[in-house]
């Protein structure tokens, strides 16, 4: 006979769970190191390997904004290599020639700058401070105490010298000759085009790139949406193009604006007079790109420039105003009705994006953030795999209405959850914000309690907080039905004046949440003009005697457990056994429609609520159908009525 020991049930799922949540805990910390690990390793790459990827990334952009270009050509009866060839070739000439130009008026200011000089010097003075002023004392203070300072380190520094010219005067250095290496083909090229040398290269790695980009689009979109998976083969497609369309029409776009404002502003500052207005030009139409302080920069230039040239204040303040005009226009009224008011980037993405990218790749970086960034937010958009960087660099909200209040009532700060309802009602009605954010947000926390995510003193507070809300709402709203927009949405007032006769008793199933959602709904009816009121849990020890005080023509048990659904069920059984003919609504406000009617059974099945729109809807139903079916008889007439 073999004697062996059972393990307990309860005690073998112990087990397995504790095993289950360490497993987990050790696959999340595995899968946290990998990501830090690859995030490292990529920006090891993209600073190392910036000769590629700078080249690789302008192509890139370069292939979304010319795509457009290729796509109408080819629409006019071009094959797709003689299209795209001819778009490169007229997109880099015209580049080239603008850039050999505004090169040789750089050259042109930096050979120029000591004609400034006396100008420059006129204005500095007329800048400067008196020298008797209590500036110039401090300032001629801390130079002569500085000076003192480095007399001690400077004779021992004298000392020293002496020292090491009698070593040297015994010691005789062996002369040492470095032999410069041949050079090759790449190096004499190199040396002949000089600083030219190396943005020729970039163009020409990035216009090949580009070429074989723009002919090869479709191959490449196939496996991006191999990459996605092919088990949402339609949805993919479709996604990735309408992100390519909106992305190569935002960045043309831009281009477009940009290299309208550079113009125009050029344009301008030729007929003020400033020297150089072209490359003054360019760089507003290049350092637009870059994200908030580009254009100051821009216009600081040619500023600049004005006060060295011109002996008054007259034309840096011109150009200054007309900085100011151009970018108030373009930024207020051009971008919003072009491509929106904003670029779906948030304001603290822009930033960090702006000092990451010139961090890894300098000023090109710089100027490519922006579209960089976009290209980003609409991978992670469209690609589940990427759905993060939409989440850390994207402006839409990450978190619900109702998940934003309840995280402020978890974090006690009432204050702010109060002030999300109060943004929510400059918009809505108050039964959408009972229906969209505090009704959603009391479910969270029953589900967080039933988890045991939530302790007992957590949930009271935000129960004591939510209730405090709805108090105040309820005396604010109080009598004020036709006025300030506070009509339910769904829900309008009844028709005729008899409805009004109809008293409802909302009822909850238990204590706490139960209480507050049957107090939104009692609010809710009297503002559609009905008598309703709101019993406490204490009550429905009684419930009878309660609902024969209140001479209630109809009934409603709400109940927002998201598991049990027995205290409902006998209450309800309870009334109809003993109030006959007394109609009973049943609010189960965490279950779905179908669900919630199975869970009743046969005998409690017959009018289920599980959205506050839906319990006002059966209530005016209950009340007086006739005027129910005459409403919703105009309702179909109106919409069926010609135009």
């Amino acid at each position: 006979m073999k004697v062996g020991y059972s393990v307990p049930p309860s005690e073998t799922l112990r087990w397995n769970w504790n095993n289950i949540l360490a497993r987990s805990k050790e696959t999340s910390a595995s899968s946290k190191s990998l990501i830090l690990i690859a995030f490292v390793l990529a920006m090891t790459a993209l600073y190392f390997g910036r000769q590629l990827f700078i080249p690789l990334a302008l192509a890139v952009v370069f292939t979304f904004l010319l795509t457009p270009l290729v796509t109408l050509l080819e629409k006019i009866h071009f094959s797709r290599v003689p299209a795209v060839i001819t778009v490169l070739v007229l997109s880099f000439a015209l580049g080239g020639a603008v850039a050999w130009r505004v090169a040789n008026q750089l050259v042109e200011v930096t050979v120029n700058l000591a004609d400034y000089k006396s100008n420059l010097d006129t204005k500095i003075r007329s800048l400067h401070t008196s020298t008797n002023g209590r500036v110039s004392r401090a300032t001629d203070a801390i130079q002569e105490l500085n000076k003192e300072l480095a007399a001690i380190p400077g004779e021992l520094s004298g000392r020293a010298q002496e020292k090491d010219t009698r070593t040297a005067r015994t010691v005789r250095p062996v002369p040492v000759q470095v032999a410069a290496p041949p050079s090759n083909f790449v190096q004499d090229l190199r040396s002949l085009f000089g600083p030219l040398a190396e943005p020729a290269e970039t163009a020409a790695i990035v216009m090949i790139f580009t070429l074989f980009m723009l002919i090869k689009r479709e191959d490449l979109r196939n496996r991006a949406i191999r990459l996605a998976g092919l088990g949402q083969l339609t949805l993919m497609t479709q996604a990735l193009d309408d992100a390519g369309q909106r992305l190569s029409r935002y960045l043309l776009l831009q281009c477009l604006v940009n290299a309208g404002y550079g113009l125009l502003f050029g344009v301008v500052l030729y007929f003020i007079g400033v020297p150089h207005a072209l490359l003054w030009g360019v760089f507003a139409g290049l350092l637009r790109f870059v994200p908030y302080v580009g254009s100051a920069i821009a216009a600081a230039l040619p500023v600049a420039m004005a006060l060295a040239v011109f002996p008054g204040w007259l034309h840096a303040g011109l150009t200054f105003g007309v900085f100011l005009v151009l970018e108030l226009t373009i930024s207020n009224f051009i971008e919003p009705m072009l491509y929106g008011a904003h670029t779906g980037i948030s304001s603290l993405a822009i930033l960090v994006a702006a000092v990451f990218w010139a961090t890894l790749w300098g000023p090109v970086g710089l100027i490519l953030s922006t579209p960089l960034t976009v290209c980003l937010i609409v991978l992670g958009r469209h690609v589940p795999q990427l759905s993060f960087l939409e989440v850390v660099l994207g402006d839409e909200p990450v978190l619900l209405p109702e998940q934003c209040f309840y995280q402020r009532l978890l974090a006690g700060d009432q204050e702010e959850a109060r002030a999300i309802a109060e943004v929510h009602l400059k918009e809505h009605s108050l039964e959408s914000l009972y229906e969209i954010v505090i009704l959603p947000a009391l479910k969270l926390a029953e589900q967080d309690y039933h988890r045991e995510g939530l302790d007992d003193r957590a949930r009271r507070l935000v129960l004591q907080s939510v209730k405090e809300l709805i108090e105040d709402l309820g005396d604010e709203y109080a009598g004020d039905a036709g006025g300030r927009a506070t009509q339910n949405e769904s829900f309008s007032q009844p028709a005729e004046a008899k409805v009004l006769e109809a008293s409802v008793a909302c009822i909850p199933a238990r204590s706490g949440p139960d209480e507050l959602v049957a107090t939104m709904l009692a609010q809710l009816l009297e503002q559609a003009g009905y008598r309703a009121h709101a019993l406490s849990a204490r009550a429905t020890k009684n419930l009878l005697v309660g609902v024969s005080q209140l001479h209630a023509s109809i009934a409603c048990i709400s109940s927002i457990s998201p598991f049990a659904v027995g205290e409902p069920r006998a209450l309800c059984k309870k009334l109809r056994g003993t109030i006959s003919g007394l109609p009973v609504i049943i609010g189960l406000w965490s279950f779905e429609s179908s669900l919630a009617q199975r869970r009743l059974g046969s005998l409690c099945s017959g009018l289920v609520s599980t959205a506050l729109t839906d319990a006002l809807g059966q209530v005016r139903q209950l009340a007086n159908p006739a005027v129910e079916l005459q409403a919703l008889t105009e309702s179909d007439t109106a919409q069926n009525l010609p135009a």
